[in-house]
């Protein structure tokens, strides 16, 4: 399961990176919101709840779980890779996943092609730096 969900990560990541300089780019350019640039959106929307998903059953069968389990909360806040794995990681990524949905929600409710390209630009955008930000790199990449 961990295997499944480190490599969507690197899918998440593309796909929303994706949204974010195709939504600057075209802002730039003025460009029309078509629907090569929604099926973008889907595509990184769907990705991320899959994404979700697994990493939720993944949480629940992890190591680091049963650690905070057996340490308890307050413990757990004091480890700072634990508190990564239980909690900051986890947290991030649901308020990321939370961005990106009210991101794609927006824009279908929108009018104007700048203002699309405006919403998933900002919403993914910022979602793309929590992710970015709370990535546990030594997991992932070792």
């Amino acid at each position: 399961m961990k295997t499944v969900h480190s490599i969507l990560a690197a899918f998440v990541l593309i796909a929303i990176s994706m949204v974010v300089f195709n939504a600057i780019m075209s802002l730039k350019r003025s460009e029309q919101f078509k629907s090569g640039d929604r099926k973008l959106g889907l595509i990184a929307l769907i990705l991320t709840h899959t994404q979700l998903l697994i990493g939720l059953v993944t949480y629940y069968v992890s190591p680091w779980y049963e650690s905070m389990k057996n340490v308890g909360m307050g413990k757990a806040m004091k480890d700072s890779e634990l508190r990564l794995m239980t909690v900051e990681h986890p947290l991030m990524m649901i308020i990321a996943i939370v961005l990106i949905t009210v991101g794609w929600s927006r824009h279908k409710k929108l009018t104007e092609d700048k203002a699309k390209f405006k919403s998933f630009a900002i919403f993914y955008g910022i979602a793309l730096l929590l992710i970015l930000s709370r990535i546990p790199w030594a997991q992932w990449l070792s």
